[in-house]
């Protein structure tokens, strides 16, 4: 019997079934995306740079192909499958070997390069040849060293995934229970869930229910029960929840299959509040050791290395410090910092229902002069202006190596030559020029994420407000229909009684439609033109008013009794979420005076400091070098010594030395900004971006303000010296 047979009498049969029977619809509302192929919504659901790696997994595999060992391949291949990828464990090494060997071509590309063009340097008189060690001996080790962390990428993909998924189990829980509770259907449920929560955690549904599509198993039990194995290990709340969903679909007292959907529920979010719980108290201690070892010791230590590179002749340059403090230093930040995060436990996490409404769109493109511009371009040519401003000193120098002019009596540039090897700048006001360069840098990256998040944001706090109140709305909503008002007429009723809130729009929007523009209740909330549901983007009140309307199908009573369970569900979820916050409140708030005040300020003072530092050698050097030339030269003794100690061509420059300080507080800025959200909220890019937006303004404000105070005043202090 051929399989085409079997189909052709399946679908038969499925026919004649529904002459006769009408099942209740989840095609009420239907999801133009989740009836397309898995496959499909994979590729739109997965993120650009995920979908990107994945391509290039597959192609380094067709280039070189690696054995990877029984255990490590376990493992990968887990998080490949955790995050939906099509490639396998050999595709991931070979790409990381690949890179990692084009870093290490690179960088001896480039010591082949700089010595060719450059193969001899005059140093104190002296012709050397340049023999280039530092950066391509930095592109090799690099190279070596990324192989094993990029072949792990798919785990740390994995765990991101599992981190964003962990913040929507509460709400697919929520939607679970919401469903079964009128309609005990383990598939619809699930589709209805799939429908709300979003990515990620929305494609591990399509996913479930897709396995039994292609025959992977047969019930959808099966294949849910499959997929609770991958969280057993993580969340065994989220586990024994849908079991006990399961369950209630064996149950023919209907009180008892009610009692164990509830029991479901509250099994969640007590499980999420006591993990958060043990959460908050063991985090305080990291993110202590991680402001002390990542942010205040490194940036205090930078107090010796202007010293440092005058004692070790000229041994530490300004590009060593760079790639210390601008490249592994926030990377060890950035790396515990997550390691921090993915031990975070399941909260109630923010839904990204935001990233397509139109408002992110439309804020791409700014009226500027009558004139449509890109923000990012124009936020681009802002900051860039500073930035270019502020690399005036090397420009200058670059364009013409021998000029330089005196300002109030001092130096504008103050670069010293050795033959064809100069150094600096280091006048003061090369310095003060080069804080605009951080400024410029935070500046782009600020108004960029102020004109494409702030609207956002307002719309935001517009629908967390009416989430907070919906609550009890429902209720009296519930409570009008149980009284025998038309659900119609109820929306009316309540909302005369909730004047000037967020709530009371919402269901006056609704009336009216329903009153004024003939509407049904169903078209009223989710008409594409004129629904209400248009000006609320929340995914809690969309699937709220879906139930209300599906159930409304079946008597008044079945609507009552759903919307007030469905009030006390969302009242325990804010409860929760509000512990949450009382919890974790201690740590943000001391996270964000770090990052906004003590950061930036230390800093500055940091920036002041060593440039009183780079002045006195500048200073005492010269004299040293009168002194030397003079009448006293033959009695100096022991300072002749010293004089040839305090060389200012061996001390870091303070113009670069600001540069490397300034912009490893932006990456500061960022990093911990990202934390402290993350942390708070869960994943929540457009919270993020809004909140570095207010701290790059803040933070960089402090420190260009504290380091422009303090380097003046130092540096007066260090014209009042002479030896004379």
């Amino acid at each position: 019997m051929s399989d085409k047979f079997v189909q052709d009498v399946l679908n038969k049969y499925r026919r004649k079934l529904g002459e006769n029977i009408v099942f209740d619809s989840f095609e009420n509302f239907p999801d133009d995306k989740f009836s397309r192929e898995y496959d499909i919504f994979r590729k739109e659901a997965l993120e650009h740079k995920i979908s990107k790696y994945e391509d290039w997994c597959n192609k380094s595999e067709k280039i070189i192909n690696l054995k990877v060992s029984e255990v490590d391949k376990i493992k990968l291949q887990e998080g490949i499958d955790r995050i939906h990828l099509h490639m396998s464990v050999e595709g991931a090494m070979s790409f990381a070997v690949i890179v990692g060997f084009c870093l290490m071509f690179l960088g001896i590309f480039l010591g082949v390069l700089i010595y060719i063009f450059n193969p001899t340097v005059v140093v104190g008189g002296v012709t050397k040849p340049n023999i280039p060690v530092f950066m391509p001996l930095a592109f090799i080790i690099g190279g070596l060293l990324i192989i094993k962390p990029l072949s792990k990428y798919p785990l740390r993909l994995a765990n991101l995934w599992r981190l964003k998924a962990s913040n929507q189990m509460v709400l697919c829980i929520l939607y679970v229970v919401m469903y079964m509770r009128h309609t005990s259907n383990l598939e619809h449920a699930i589709k209805f869930a799939g429908e709300h929560i979003g990515v990620p955690l929305s494609l591990d549904l399509r996913k479930v229910l897709w396995d039994v599509e292609v025959g992977k198993f047969v019930t959808i039990r099966e294949s849910l029960d499959f997929y609770l194995l991958t969280w057993k290990d993580w969340n065994l709340e989220f586990v024994e929840s849908f079991h006990l969903i399961e369950g209630s679909l064996f149950e023919g007292e209907e009180k008892r299959r009610l009692k164990l959907l509830d029991k479901a529920l509250d099994i969640m979010l007590n499980g999420t509040y006591e993990g958060m719980m043990h959460y908050a108290q063991d985090l305080k201690s990291p993110v202590t050791m991680l402001h002390m070892l990542g942010v205040i010791l490194p940036i205090l230590g930078l107090v010796i290395f202007p010293l440092m590179g005058s004692f070790l002749n000229g041994l530490i340059k300004w590009y060593h410090l760079s790639i210390m403090y601008n490249v592994f230093l926030p990377l060890i930040v950035l790396l515990v910092g997550m390691n921090l995060m993915i031990k975070r436990p399941s909260g109630y996490g923010e839904t990204d229902i935001l990233k397509s409404h139109p408002e992110l769109i439309k804020e791409q493109k700014l009226n500027f002069l009558g004139i449509p511009i890109s923000a990012k371009f124009l936020a681009f040519i802002i900051g860039g202006f500073f930035v270019f401003v502020g690399f005036i000193p090397l420009i200058i120098h670059f364009v013409n190596p021998s000029y330089d002019t005196t300002i109030f009596g001092l130096p504008f540039l103050d670069y010293k030559c050795e033959g064809n090897v100069c150094h600096g700048p280091y006048s003061l006001f090369s310095l003060l020029f080069s804080l605009l360069i951080p400024l410029g840098i935070s500046l782009g990256f600020a108004l960029y994420y102020k004109w494409t998040t702030v609207n956002l944001i307002k719309i935001k706090n517009k629908v967390n407000l009416l989430e907070r109140e919906f609550a009890g709305a429902l209720f009296q909503l519930g409570n009008r229909v149980g009284d025998g008002v038309p659900v119609e007429l109820a929306f009316s009723k309540v909302a005369s009684n909730l004047q000037g809130t967020p709530t009371g729009q919402f269901f006056s929007l609704v009336d009216s439609n329903i009153r004024k523009g003939g509407m049904n209740v169903k078209e009223a909330i989710f008409d594409k033109a004129r629904g209400a549901i248009g000006l609320f983007p929340s995914r809690l009140i969309e699937s709220s008013m879906k139930v209300l309307v599906q159930s409304a199908r079946k008597s008044p009573i079945v609507v009552s009794t759903s919307l007030m369970t469905i009030s006390d569900y969302v009242h325990k979820i804010h409860q929760v979420d509000e512990r949450l916050k009382d919890l974790l409140s201690e740590i943000i708030s001391s996270m964000k005076s770090q990052v906004s005040f003590l950061t930036p300020m230390i800093a500055g003072i940091v920036v002041a400091v060593a440039s009183m530092v780079v002045s006195l050698v500048n200073k005492l050097g010269t004299e040293f070098v009168q002194f030397e030339t003079g009448d006293l030269g033959a009695g100096l003794g022991g300072l002749d010594a010293l004089g040839d100690l305090l060389k200012i061509q061996d001390v870091i420059p303070g113009f670069h030395f600001q540069l490397v300080v300034g912009i490893y507080v932006v990456q500061l800025v960022f990093i911990l900004t990202i934390l402290a959200v993350d942390i708070e909220k869960g994943v929540d890019k457009i919270t993020e971006r809004y909140y570095t937006y207010l701290n790059l303004l803040v933070s960089i404000g402090v420190y260009s303000v504290v380091s422009f105070i303090g380097i003046v005043i130092f540096n007066l202090l260090v014209a009042s010296i002479s030896l004379k």
